[in-house]
C-alpha cells in the first residue's frame, strides 16, 4: 500500500487532476516506465488505470521511493478521500505488462459489446476502432457525455461531432432523408464515408450536440464492433477521432495512450490499416447535389456511387 496525496483541483469532476504517488521501490529512474494505478473508495468506488508518469523525482527526506505525478480524471468521491488507499504496479516492459493487466481494456470482439453498451447507457466515454481510425464514442443523445469528449480532445465546442448508426435505416431517425434517391445511402453505407444532412425539427438528437448548426455528420462504418454498440444502445453514438484535436489520427490504441485515463474503456482492434485517413465527409443536403468537404479514405469511390445517381459537384 502506498501513500497518496490530493493537489487542490477547482474542478473536480471535470478536470484532469494530478495524484502525487509514493512509491516504495529501489529504482533510480522511472524513465521509459509505465504505471498500473488502483484507487479504492470508502464507500467500495474503485477505479483503475494505466499511464505514464507525467513527471518524476526522488522523495523528499523522510519518505520512501520515488513520487510519480499521474494526471488522471476521475477519483473517488470528495466525501470518501480520506479513506482513500491505492496500490501500483511497475513495468519495466510498460507496454507489454500494462496492456495485459489493465481492467479497462479490452480486444474489440463481439464478447465485449455488451460491456461497451453498458458504458454508452451510462452516459461514459469509450475509445473504439473503426474502420478508418480509432475513435472515442458516447452516447450523442447524452449532453453531459457530449461535453466530456470535448474536453478530453481539448476541442473547442464550435467543432461538430459526427454520429455513428448500426444500419443505413436507422439515418431518419437523426437526420432528413426523403430527398435522396432509393438505393443511394446503400450505395455508400456501411463505409468510410461521412454523409452531411440536415437534423430536421423531429430528429431525436440532443440540442446540445453540435449547437447552432442544423446538419449533422452521419457515420455507418463498415466494422461489426462499433455498430453492434450503437444496436445494443439503441441510440445514436457521438463519434470523433481518438486523439487530442490537431495532432494525428490514431491507427493503434498506443497512438492515444496519454488519454486512455479519460475513458471507461478502451477497445483494442489492433492496427488499423487506413494509413491514418479518416472518412470522406460528403454534404448531401443539397438535392442532387454534393460537396465533398474532406477527401478521406474514400473520395473515388463515393464520387462514383454519387455519379451513377446523376448527382453533380457543387461548383
Amino acid at each position: 500500500m502506498c501513500p497518496i496525496s490530493f493537489l487542490d483541483c477547482p474542478s473536480f469532476l471535470t478536470a484532469c487532476m494530478t495524484i502525487i504517488i509514493n512509491v516504495n521501490c529501489s529504482l533510480s529512474s522511472l524513465d521509459g516506465f509505465g504505471v498500473l494505478v488502483t484507487l479504492g473508495g470508502g464507500s467500495g468506488e474503485v477505479l483503475k488505470f494505466c499511464a505514464r508518469p507525467t513527471m518524476w523525482k526522488f522523495c523528499p527526506s523522510g519518505c520512501d521511493g520515488i513520487a510519480i505525478f499521474v494526471k488522471v480524471s476521475r477519483l473517488p468521491s470528495q466525501r470518501t478521500r480520506s479513506q482513500v488507499s491505492c496500490s501500483i504496479e511497475v513495468s519495466e516492459n510498460a507496454a507489454h505488462r500494462i496492456e495485459a493487466t489493465a481492467e479497462n481494456i479490452f480486444p474489440a470482439t463481439k464478447d465485449h459489446v455488451t460491456k461497451a453498451t453498458d458504458a454508452i447507457n451510462r452516459g461514459q466515454v469509450i475509445a473504439v476502432p473503426t474502420d478508418t481510425i480509432y475513435g472515442f464514442a458516447c452516447d450523442a443523445c447524452s449532453a453531459g457525455a457530449v461535453n466530456r469528449i470535448y474536453e478530453i480532445k481539448g476541442r473547442i465546442q464550435t467543432r461538430p461531432l459526427a454520429i455513428c448508426v448500426a444500419d443505413v435505416s436507422d439515418i431518419s431517425r437523426f437526420a432528413l432523408v426523403d430527398h435522396l434517391p432509393h438505393g443511394l445511402l446503400d450505395g455508400l453505407l456501411p463505409g468510410p464515408v461521412t454523409v452531411v444532412l440536415k437534423r430536421g425539427e423531429d430528429s431525436i438528437l440532443e440540442r446540445s450536440l453540435n449547437p447552432g448548426l442544423d446538419s449533422i455528420g452521419v457515420r455507418v462504418p463498415d466494422l461489426d464492433f462499433i455498430r453492434s454498440i450503437a444496436r445494443g444502445a439503441g441510440s445514436a453514438l457521438a463519434l470523433t477521432s481518438a486523439n487530442l484535436s490537431g495532432r494525428p489520427s490514431s491507427v493503434s490504441i498506443k497512438d492515444f495512450e496519454d488519454l486512455w485515463p479519460h475513458c471507461s474503456y478502451v477497445f483494442d482492434g489492433g492496427i488499423l490499416p487506413s494509413g491514418r485517413a479518416g472518412s470522406t465527409i460528403v454534404d448531401l443536403i443539397t438535392p442532387g447535389v454534393y460537396k465533398i468537404l474532406r477527401d478521406g479514405s474514400s473520395r473515388e469511390e463515393t464520387t462514383g456511387v454519387l455519379g451513377k445517381f446523376g448527382f453533380v459537384e457543387a461548383s
